[in-house]
């Protein structure tokens, strides 16, 4: 601390300076007060700066109470609450209402073209037999299999859902929670009918951490409960 008349150094603070006698600020004052400031608007700033930091929100991650609502809400990638992954029982009742709903369709199908084809004959007086409907059967086999392809892949890459996932409240989603493509859903029926003969490939949900078959870690797709 210094005088103010006489600019003399005090080190022990009396009330007046020993030079000069101007008074003084009173003794037990602070004679390093501008280190003292300092220190204090150092602690203030580190405060505001804690506060700061507490208070401030991270545009990089969502906010606290999001990320617990619904899968689609968080889901920005499918990493969410595994209870929300459609398990494999769900998912085996969908595939089931699935195929009825091919085979009904197929039926149909099948029937149409055996009357016409019965009628074709019979205006040439002619019937059916086993070595002239081999063409038909051949036929309505390559439709059966371009019915099931068609059933899928457009259903996947419209709205994510067949007839049996609507049932059974399931969606076939991609990567970041989007929409499935023409080509992914193509992709996948490929994949799971490349796979249909090795059992391992369905029972992988059984195994898997997020419920995915191998069709859908090719496809990358996820199957999710809404």
């Amino acid at each position: 601390m210094r005088c103010p008349t006489c600019d003399s150094v005090i080190t022990y603070n009396t009330g007046i300076c020993s030079r000069c006698e101007t008074p003084l600020d009173p003794p037990g004052a602070r004679l390093n007060s501008t280190d003292e400031d300092v220190h204090l608007k150092s602690a203030e700033e580190k405060i505001d700066l804690s506060d700061e930091r507490s208070n401030r929100i991270d545009p990089y991650l969502p906010p606290r109470e999001e990320t617990n609502s619904s899968l689609l809400g968080s889901i920005n990638h499918p990493e969410a609450d595994s209870r929300l992954w459609g398990g494999f029982m769900r998912r085996g009742c969908a595939f089931v209402v699935d195929w009825a709903m091919i085979l009904l369709l197929g039926f149909v199908m099948f029937v149409m073209s055996h009357i016409g084809y019965k009628v074709g004959l019979s205006a040439h007086g002619r019937s059916v037999t086993m070595e002239n409907s081999s063409g038909l059967y051949f036929i309505l086999t390559c439709a059966s299999v371009a019915l099931s392809a068609a059933y899928f892949v457009i259903f996947h890459s419209l709205d994510g859902r067949t007839i049996g996932k609507w049932i059974f409240g399931l969606r076939v989603v991609g990567a970041e929670n989007g929409d499935v493509t023409l080509r992914q859903a193509l992709l996948r029926w490929l994949a799971a009918v490349g796979f249909a003969p090795i059992l391992l490939g369905f029972l992988w949900v059984i195994w898997s951490r997020e419920k995915r078959a191998w069709h859908d870690i090719i496809a990358q797709t996820w199957v999710i409960r809404e």
